[in-house]
């Protein structure tokens, strides 16, 4: 088995309804981006999924993410936009991408280099 990962980042704000405490209030991140995929058969030229193509469809799914106010898209209209549901957004929209052979690990969200949270199905 191969496991890959590619690596993008969103510069976003959000504030987490009903949180008690200072990140209640509006505030961002340089959110770091994880995505791991893994498969068992290599191309004719022995890879597993190009980084390129792994990168775009990454791009893909974030797209809408960017320099905007979480809130404020429809995916947060009701779910806080915490990094738990970011990641699970994320997942969801890529894992869609994913070419035959391949499987979507897991999804990780950096709101720190100290703290981060990984999606991953059961």
């Amino acid at each position: 088995m191969f496991e890959i990962m590619v690596e993008t980042h969103i510069d976003a704000a959000h504030a987490l309804r009903g949180y008690k405490g200072k990140c209640e209030n509006m505030h961002g991140h340089r959110f770091k981006i994880v995505a791991r995929a893994s498969g068992k058969k290599l191309n004719d030229i022995g890879i597993v999924y190009d980084f390129a193509d792994f990168k775009k469809d990454l791009n893909d799914a974030i797209e809408g993410l960017d320099h905007v106010y979480l809130n404020e898209i429809p995916a947060f209209q009701t779910d806080n936009p915490s990094s738990e549901n970011i990641a699970l957004l994320i997942y969801n929209r890529l894992a869609g991408k994913m070419k035959a052979g391949l499987k979507l690990d897991a999804v990780e969200v950096w709101e720190s280099p100290f703290t981060a949270v990984t999606y991953r199905p059961d």
